[in-house]
């Protein structure tokens, strides 16, 4: 079995409402799938984390050292392929497509065995999670306090038992927005925020402080992923949990935030941190220093399915009798295409998902949504 064909296909949904982040703006839904073709028929899949349009054209510049080679050696492709790059960058656009590629590779693997991902990772220590809802972003042209509070209501009446909002936008108002939506979620609703690196180290502290007595889980992403030193001092003058992680690529990336502690909880993406290769040694890694993990996840089915898989096979930290048990990021922003794109979606019964027991990501591609949400003109 050799790999004959590298394949990318965007996906593009444009939104009636636009929302934002302390950092972003989304006017529309843009993700891009890796397909990987092997000459016996074997078709394994992947996602990046990030742009759409320059993962694809960076998982275009790797494919020529994959074409003709043995998809098994997944290890073997990741070190030549980071090689391939590393002058150019060590984090960003060379690895989250990389990790892309890597999902890929992995469910090809499990595919050939018959077996899912986690067997392979080493054993499935749970068949289900339970999931957490993030959304409540700034749309445009509504009121956000009540609308973030509205809608945390709404994650409550359908079963998620945690719900993540987002703040960072201002000080001022994000302490309003926490105050309702901890009203209109109840006292025993877990609620975490994300400030998206909008604060600068005072602002972060003030929310912080100000935030404890809302009973909040954890303050994600409070400064610039750059500002380490700023996490530190955020960690030690504020009493929440500092979490963070999502842009931090690679062990590399990871080492110095793990080893200073400068966070609680770290949030690899297995589309941005290197795909299961490497989300592997990154698990290990904070294992070796007692660092919670969760994995954050934002994008497709596709990306869904991967972080199931890993977090199926992830090891309880400590091994105990009740162990803690890692949860699932579940996107509830809008996204049509974000189920669409399997023939079985991988939705939530009453805030728990089902870990997907089939060969690989345990999932099929469904192509005709591949082609309904192509980009117009392509």
């Amino acid at each position: 079995m050799k790999i004959a064909e590298v394949r990318t296909h965007l996906l593009e949904h444009k939104l009636d409402t636009a929302f934002e982040s302390a950092s972003m703006r989304f006017d529309k839904r843009v993700h891009v799938l890796v397909e990987i073709v092997c000459d016996d028929g074997t078709t394994g899949w992947g996602e990046c984390l990030g742009p759409a349009g320059p993962n694809a054209a960076i998982v275009a510049a790797y494919t020529p050292w994959l074409l003709g080679k043995d998809p098994l050696e997944t290890e073997k492709h990741w070190a030549v392929l980071y090689n391939a790059l590393r002058d150019q960058g060590q984090r960003g656009l060379t690895i989250t497509a990389l990790s892309g590629i890597d999902i890929a590779l992995w469910d090809i693997k499990g595919k050939h065995f018959g077996v899912p991902v986690s067997t392979l990772l080493g054993g499935r220590f749970r068949d289900s999670v339970r999931a957490y809802a993030t959304g409540s972003f700034k749309r445009d042209g509504v009121d956000r306090v009540a609308d973030n509070a509205r809608e945390v209501a709404e994650h409550r009446a359908a079963g998620f038992h945690a719900a993540k909002i987002k703040i960072g936008f201002d000080p001022d108002e994000d302490l309003r927005v926490i105050a309702a939506v901890r009203e209109a979620a109840g006292s025993d609703m877990r609620l975490m925020i994300d400030a998206n690196h909008g604060y600068d180290v005072m602002e972060a502290v003030r929310v912080g402080q100000a935030a404890a007595e809302y009973g909040i889980d954890w303050l994600e992403e409070p400064v610039l992923p750059e500002h380490l030193g700023a996490y530190r001092e955020v960690r030690a003058r504020q009493p929440l949990p500092v979490a963070g992680g999502e842009t931090w690529h690679t062990r590399w990336g990871m080492r110095e935030p793990i080893e200073t502690r400068c966070i609680d909880i770290v949030q690899p993406d297995i589309c941005g941190v290197g795909g299961f290769t490497e989300m592997k040694r990154v698990a290990d890694m904070a294992a070796l220093h007692g660092i919670r993990l969760i994995p954050h996840v934002w994008g497709t089915a596709v990306q869904i399915a991967a972080a199931l898989q890993f977090m199926a096979a992830m090891v309880p930290n400590p091994v105990r009798n009740n162990p803690i048990e890692p949860i699932l990021e579940f996107d509830r922003t809008h996204n049509p295409f974000r189920q669409a794109v399997v023939t079985s979606p991988i939705e939530h019964q009453n805030g728990v998902v089902a870990i997907p027991d089939g060969p690989g990501l345990g999932i099929e591609i469904d192509r005709n949504a591949l082609r309904e949400f192509a980009p117009k003109g392509t």
